[in-house]
C-alpha cells in the first residue's frame, strides 16, 4: 500500500486539469504540461481534488501509484510556480554566458562548450552562478545534470561546476617529502 498515493492533491483555483483516458493535461499561469499515466493507475477529479487509485493489480502497482501521484503534484507546482536549479562555476578562467537560446561555457578546453536550451528551459548567468529554470521539474534537473557533467568538481582543488550548496569532499593531495 502506498502512503503517498493515498493522499489527494488539492487543485489551486488558477489551474485547469483535463483527464482524457491515460493522458492528463495541466494548464496554469506559467504554461501547460501533458503526461501519459500508466494503465494500472486511475485518476479521478472530485471537489477540486485529484484522487489516485489502482485499477490493475500488478507487481509494481503500489510503487507506480505513489510515483504518478508525485509526478502530477510536481506538474501542478511547475505550471503554478516553476522550478529552478542553480549551479556554481569555480576555477580560474572558467566562464559562462548566454547567447540567444544557448549556454556557452569556457571550461579550460580548447573549445567552448555550447548547450542548447530545449523548449521550456531558460538559462540565466550572474557572475559565476548559472540558473536553469522551467516548468518541468524532470527536464530542469536533467539539463542541470548535463551542464554539471561537462566539468565535474574535482576533489583536490574543488574546480569545476557544482550545484549550489553541494559539498565536495576534498582530498589532501601529494605531500612534500622533507629530508632530515
Amino acid at each position: 500500500m502506498s502512503r503517498i498515493g493515498k493522499k489527494p492533491i488539492d487543485i489551486p483555483d488558477d489551474i485547469e486539469i483535463k483527464i482524457d483516458g491515460n493522458l492528463i493535461m495541466i494548464k496554469g499561469p506559467k504554461g501547460e504540461l501533458i503526461r501519459k499515466i500508466h494503465p494500472a493507475i486511475k485518476i479521478e477529479k472530485k471537489d477540486n481534488k485529484l484522487i489516485f487509485s489502482i485499477v490493475k493489480e500488478i507487481k509494481k502497482a503500489s510503487a507506480l501509484w505513489g510515483l504518478f501521484r508525485v509526478l502530477v503534484a510536481n506538474m501542478i507546482q511547475g505550471v503554478k510556480y516553476g522550478f529552478e536549479k542553480k549551479l556554481e562555476i569555480e576555477g580560474i578562467g572558467y566562464k559562462a554566458q548566454t547567447k540567444d537560446n544557448k549556454l556557452i561555457l569556457e571550461l579550460g578546453f580548447s573549445h567552448p562548450v555550447e548547450i542548447l536550451a530545449p523548449n521550456g528551459i531558460q538559462f540565466k548567468v550572474e557572475k559565476n552562478i548559472i540558473t536553469v529554470s522551467g516548468i518541468d521539474k524532470e527536464l530542469v534537473g536533467r539539463i542541470a545534470a548535463i551542464i554539471r557533467s561537462k566539468r565535474k568538481p574535482e576533489p583536490y582543488k574543488g574546480k569545476g561546476i557544482r550545484y549550489q550548496n553541494e559539498v565536495i569532499r576534498r582530498k589532501a593531495g601529494k605531500k612534500a617529502l622533507t629530508t632530515a
